[in-house]
């Protein structure tokens, strides 16, 4: 037997203001994309912004469903909405923001176990890294160089062949 260590870094920003102009403005349309969220029942909203290679911005946000847990993340609305309204077209950066209507909203959020491997399904589509900005509405912002480290280990089309 040996033993093994998988490292997880990412970039800790103070607020959005330390962010490049890209990355702060991608945040923004995030954050924005909140207030389309449809979360009555965990009052929890999540907007997630993608900077397409062709420079087109397409944001989602949380559905949730009296059908608990049928609703649909975020992140997951934004990925089938970029393949359909660009099919082909990679995505360079994701941002994701999340406001608890329950809490303040100061702090991160990461994509939860179904979209961390639908973002990592789609990142190893494209073969290329997808760069993942977390944050809640005001406060610290993570930067994430590529989505795969989120999920150490995971499954993808390789285990199924």
């Amino acid at each position: 037997m040996h033993q093994q260590q998988l490292i997880f870094n990412y970039h800790v920003f103070a607020s959005i203001d330390e962010l490049k102009e890209d990355d702060a403005l991608l945040l923004h349309k995030a954050r924005a994309a909140t207030d389309h969220a449809y979360a009555p029942y965990s009052k929890f909203h999540v907007g997630a912004a993608a900077h397409l290679q062709n420079e087109a911005i397409v944001t989602g946000s949380n559905q949730e469903n009296a059908s608990y847990p049928v609703g649909i993340c975020a992140e997951r609305v934004l990925l089938s909405s970029a393949s359909s309204q660009y099919p082909g077209v990679g995505i360079n950066t994701m941002a994701i923001a999340c406001n608890n209507l329950n809490s303040i909203s100061n702090k991160p959020a990461a994509p939860c176990g179904i979209c961390r491997q639908t973002i990592h399904e789609y990142e190893e589509r494209q073969q290329f890294p997808i760069r993942l900005l977390l944050s809640g509405m005001e406060g610290e912002v993570y930067l994430i160089d590529q989505s795969a480290a989120l999920l150490p280990l995971g499954f993808g089309s390789a285990d199924l062949k």
